[in-house]
């Protein structure tokens, strides 16, 4: 009895979804001089984005509750500290009952990229134009950071997520659908979407950041892994800059065995390597190849060394062992 409820209280319940939500309008997306006079993190939302917050809630309450179809759902948030995503937050909550909410947790590691202290407008203009020359993905602001760095937080946030599943901390019932709701910012959330499905720096360097308010429906599918192919079209992920490739790994991740990933994928091994052979035995027989043509290419520079006699006759023997192993005579 007592082993039987150490198994339950480990069971492991994975996340129905993960929803990546970006704050509502911010004084900072209407006027960038108020970064000159306020911290980035103390920058608060716009009237307008309070009512963009209010309408996020009710629209990812209609997402998680099926449209109304589910009766055993619950949410769980993780907020940047920064003051326009907890206000985000605060206005998303207005959709949910407390019944319905497991918990809130505060995750500095999903906070904004750090851009310095006070950012003077017309040199973040220039500093934002050299980031587009150098690459966005490691391009270092003065004073801050890159979004190397903010990857590197991400991925030790996602550790921790995973070990919050992992040990069951959400104390959930296994017929729960879990849903997992992250309020943080724009290149977080691209951060996030990078790390968990394994894109490169270059396919990050191509996606476009989400509006205010926007979020992002990565979803369980049925073969175990995750996708953004079950909420949302092919049409959005284009828009958001997903290469075809990339889509088609979306759509597979939606109904595909999670274990064969690499299998039906072929895809992201391109993005590696120039050609890999299908089969060992290809390769095998690419090595036999090259030394045939690592053979007459001796032929042919021995006819060349003695060719200048009267060449009448080339007496070959070949015998196949682990390699190739030729006996001429010349006889003239």
């Amino acid at each position: 009895m007592i082993q039987q409820q150490q198994q339950h209280s480990h069971h492991k319940v994975l996340p129905k979804r993960i929803i990546l939500v970006r704050h509502g309008e911010s004084q900072g997306n209407r006027d960038n001089s108020a970064y000159t006079t306020t911290p980035d993190y103390k920058i608060p939302l716009t009237p307008n984005g309070v009512a963009q917050a209010k309408l996020a809630g009710a629209q990812i309450r209609r997402v998680v509750s099926d449209d109304g179809r589910s009766r055993n759902w619950k949410v769980y948030f993780y907020v940047s500290p920064y003051e326009r995503t907890r206000s985000t937050l605060r206005e998303i909550g207005r959709s949910f009952p407390r019944d319905r909410i497991v918990g809130v947790r505060e995750e500095c590691r999903i906070r904004e990229q750090d851009f310095g202290n006070f950012q003077e407008e017309q040199r973040m203009k220039v500093i934002k134009e050299i980031r587009e020359r150098f690459g966005r993905f490691f391009y270092r602001f003065p004073e801050g950071e890159s979004a190397a760095d903010v990857y590197d937080r991400v991925s030790s946030f996602l550790e921790t997520l995973w070990r919050d599943i992992d040990m069951n901390r959400f104390h959930l019932d296994p017929s729960d659908d879990l849903n997992l709701i992250i309020v943080s910012h724009g290149l977080a959330s691209r951060v996030f979407l990078t790390k968990w499905f394994k894109w490169t720096v270059e396919q990050f360097e191509y996606l476009n950041n989400l509006g205010n308010c926007e979020f992002r429906v990565v979803q369980l599918g049925q073969g175990g892994d995750y996708s953004l192919a079950i909420h949302h079209t092919e049409e959005e992920m284009q828009e958001w800059g997903l290469s075809p490739d990339m889509i088609a790994d979306q759509k597979w991740r939606a109904c595909g065995n999670k274990g064969n990933w690499y299998e039906n994928c072929q895809w992201y091994l391109d993005e590696f390597f120039d050609k890999l052979e299908d089969t060992e035995d290809s390769i095998e027989q690419d090595q036999d190849e090259n030394e045939m043509s690592g053979i007459a290419f001796i032929f042919r520079i021995h006819g060349i060394i003695y060719g200048k006699g009267d060449v009448k006759q080339w007496s070959i023997t070949i015998f196949m062992e682990s390699t190739f192993v030729v006996r001429y005579n010349l006889f003239s």
